[in-house]
């Protein structure tokens, strides 16, 4: 059994529950039958094996190296990785045959990228904002865009990267300083930007960095940002390629994810003179002053797979702590003489159960996330625009949560371990390493809180939280008919429902923002873990009638996170009730105290 990924819950999820074969019948999909999703899946599952896990260790363990301020070194064995990715057109899965892509399912392209997100977070990052810039591109792009960058982007002959934040600027984009200055038809950029994952290697012909940035007469704050490419290698009128003039100022030396190039950029320093002229060229994207909204189109995809990366994460810890405690034998049962396998003992399968619980919910509502991309491409009116905004209040969540709990399940992965798990002779270390980076990059769980809190849940006079109540209330409709536990279930998410709607309403209503908006993070785990407990009864309806070991195991998971986890969540509701402002009141000079 793979020790990457379950490919029986895979197949749980994708065939049993969400029924993708079903996506099928649309047009946009019709040319492929289940044996090409499966097909897919086994290669994704061969080439993570075979290159990327045996990659990831490597990659940990020898750190990206600046050879020049434009040479960065890294091991082969990334490029190898990558380059099997991209030779297999796994890039491409899910764009449209026009695009030069396999148009499978989106959801499909997620559940074979998360096969390799869980065999190496850091090598698939490279693949993964690749995708996500030439996504961008596609849509915003021009013609002449699509062709010189997106379309390299996907064959993996280019990288990409994303570069918004800044050494003053992290989340807060409306302090972004960095300059572009008209040069005729191009531009040419100025300033640093700090936190740039891929930002320059040796792993691909070139880079195309996407750079937000001020033209001279550009308004204040995020409206006054505009979107560029800034290719490392630009091509100049006479067909000559140069190196453009943005330079690797130091690199970032990481906790985790080690093998994914971390770096401080300078655009427009002048190492590198492009035409005799200092200044990076640049290519605007879109309209003056869209910067920000085109971004978004990258981000949100982004945040999207960074929580499929922590869900993958701790899936993979998960299956590593399972294996390993049944064969490590240690104590006896009460009243036995023998010694057993320690998984015999009530507290490791507690803890066991407990990670089951959090990396099960986690990968299958990435997954659900990921199929609604899909229910969107083959719908439109009013139907797409229901299931945009569902995608939209459900994005903060597919990104926080995961990257919080899937985390703990890590750290529950090393306790089983023990002193074992605290060494770097086993990889369950390396993994909560890697994972706590998804708490923090691509918008902060703190800033995905803001988001829901302060946006999502009233945008449209609450329009996308009434879009997900109906699917929530259907679910459970469903669920008090089948009767048994089912109905138990259906029973508390759908109180719990009600009680999240409530705290909407009043939060929503509450005349003081900043004491609303203090909340926000506790809010978040409250309406994570309203999602959550609702994807766990759908698992448990799909398990309905059916006997078996992994039946019965989902639906152990599913009473845990009944009986142990939603009970917590609940007790939260009753301070986001009283809008408690003990954040706000906290006087900075106490805690220096």
């Amino acid at each position: 059994m793979s020790k990457i990924l379950s490919r029986r819950d895979m197949d749980f999820i994708l065939f049993e529950w969400l029924q993708v074969d079903a996506l099928l019948d649309n047009q946009l999909y019709s040319e492929h039958d289940k044996e090409t999703i499966q097909a897919t899946i086994d290669l994704a599952e061969l080439i993570a094996t075979d290159y990327f896990q045996s990659a990831n260790r490597v990659a940990d363990q020898n750190e990206p190296v600046m050879m020049s301020s434009s040479e960065v070194a890294l091991p082969d064995e990334i490029g190898t990785a990558l380059a099997a990715f991209a030779d297999a057109g796994l890039l491409s899965a899910s764009q449209i045959a026009e695009r030069g892509g396999m148009q499978l399912p989106f959801v499909v392209d997620r559940a074979a990228f998360a096969w390799l997100q869980a065999a190496s977070p850091a090598i698939s990052g490279y693949a993964l904002l690749s995708a996500a810039a030439a996504n961008l591109l596609f849509e915003h792009g021009s013609e002449y865009q699509i062709q010189k960058y997106a379309k390299p982007l996907l064959a993996g002959v280019d990288f990409g990267t994303m570069c918004l934040s800044e050494p003053q600027a992290g989340s807060s984009l409306g302090d972004i300083r960095t300059r572009a200055v008209a040069d005729g038809k191009r531009f040419r950029l100025f300033g640093n930007k700090m936190w740039i994952s891929g930002a320059d290697h040796g792993l691909s012909r070139s880079i195309t960095h996407l750079v937000l940035a001020r033209t001279e007469v550009a308004a204040a704050g995020v409206k006054g940002l505009s979107l560029f490419i800034v290719p490392r290698d630009v091509e100049m009128d006479d067909g000559s390629v140069v190196h453009n003039d943005v330079v690797v100022a130091g690199l970032n030396h990481k906790m985790g994810q080690r093998g994914t190039v971390n770096a401080a950029l300078n655009f427009g320093e002048g190492m590198y003179m492009p035409d005799g002229q200092s200044g990076a060229i640049g290519y605007m994207i879109g309209s003056e002053g869209a910067g920000l909204s085109l971004m978004f189109h990258m981000m949100n995809e982004a945040r999207i797979g960074v929580g499929m990366s922590a869900a993958a994460i701790g899936y993979t810890g998960f299956l590593h702590a399972v294996d390993y405690s049944s064969s490590r034998i240690q104590g006896r049962k009460a009243g036995e003489v023998n010694s057993v396998a320690i998984i015999e003992h009530a507290d490791v399968r507690r803890m066991l159960l407990i990670q089951k619980s959090y990396v099960e919910g986690a990968l299958a509502f990435n997954l659900y996330c990921a199929k609604l991309v899909d229910e969107m491409r083959c719908s439109d009116g009013i139907v797409r625009e229901e299931i945009t905004l569902l995608l939209d209040i459900l994005t903060p969540v597919a990104k926080a949560w995961p990257s919080q709990y899937c985390l703990d399940a890590n750290s529950l992965a090393i306790q089983v371990y023990a002193g074992y798990g605290y060494t770097r002779d086993f990889p369950v270390e390396q993994f909560y390493r890697d994972n706590r980076l998804n708490a923090i990059h691509e918008g902060t769980n703190g800033i995905q809180a803001l988001d829901l809190l302060g946006r999502k849940v009233s945008m449209q006079g609450g329009r996308a939280l009434k879009i997900l109540a109906a699917r929530i209330k259907k679910s459970c409709d469903r669920g008090a008919e089948i009767g048994g536990e089912p109905s138990q279930h259906a029973a508390i998410v759908e109180e719990m429902l009600g009680a999240v709607a409530s705290i909407v309403e009043l939060l929503c209503a509450h005349d003081d923002r900043q004491a609303m908006l203090a909340n926000a993070t506790p809010f978040l785990d409250v309406f994570g873990h309203m999602v959550i407990s609702w994807i766990w009864l759908e698992q448990i309806i799909a398990c309905d009638g059916k006997a078996g070991d992994f039946y019965d195991g989902k639906r152990a998971a599913a009473r845990y996170f009944r009986l142990w986890e939603l009970p917590r969540a609940t007790s939260q509701l009753k301070r986001l009730e009283e809008v408690d402002r003990t954040f706000i009141d906290t006087r900075p000079e106490w805690l220096c105290a």
